[in-house]
């Protein structure tokens, strides 16, 4: 926890307390469910956590935003930003439904309560838009745009006046990925944001909805 504090320094007791506990959490949920390895169980906040908060370094969340974590996984970046901003509202989907039963419980014994999940495919979603997309490591940034393009609200009524759009973090050498997708998103190296050697060539990407 201390990596996170060394960063951000004005969470409210309640999220000092939930983002305290998250890693006794993991660790007893890990034993029956691996969602993490032990390396990065290790290192865990960061790794996971603060990783996940280098979103909340570029980008705000208001009580109107709806975003969805696209194939979350054990809940990153979802949890750690939905903690960050108690307000907005993050729906958690993955095709793989252990990893979800991990994401809600935890998200129960922490107090969470702006967290909803739902064991489903991207591209199975219907009727239900987003005016933001978020995602780790899941899969090529123009697999990623197809998924999430067609659930991005053309417009946002956010008082933060960003333009909804798929916010995704990614590593190592992007230049092929991005030429190959027809995005053209904004990047920044999150070393750059965090100073960690772990953070080098690892990325923030935003691709707007046009």
């Amino acid at each position: 926890m201390d990596i996170v504090e060394k960063y951000f320094s004005d969470f409210t007791e309640n999220q000092s307390h939930q983002l305290r506990l998250l890693k006794k959490l993991y660790v007893e949920w890990n034993e029956k469910i691996n969602v993490i390895s032990r390396k990065d169980i290790d290192n865990f906040y960061l790794h996971h956590v603060l990783h996940s908060l280098s979103i909340a370094t570029n980008f705000s969340f208001t009580p109107e935003d709806n975003i969805l974590d696209l194939g979350c996984g054990g809940g990153f970046p979802g949890i750690p930003l939905a903690i960050f901003f108690p307000e907005a509202t993050f729906h958690l989907v993955d095709s793989i439904n252990k990893k979800l039963t991990v994401v809600q419980e935890i998200a129960t014994s922490a107090g969470i309560k702006n967290i909803t999940v739902q064991h489903i495919r991207a591209e199975d979603i219907k009727n239900r838009k987003f005016n933001t997309v978020i995602s780790r490591a899941v899969a090529p940034l123009s697999d990623l745009w197809r998924w999430s393009r067609p659930l991005i609200k053309k417009t946002n009524n956010s008082t933060e006046n960003i333009p909804n759009g798929l916010i995704c973090l990614k590593g190592g050498d992007l230049s092929k990925e991005i030429q190959e997708s027809g995005c053209k998103p904004f990047v920044w190296e999150i070393n750059k944001i965090f100073p960690e050697d772990y953070f080098n060539e690892k990325y923030l990407l935003y691709q707007p909805i046009k």
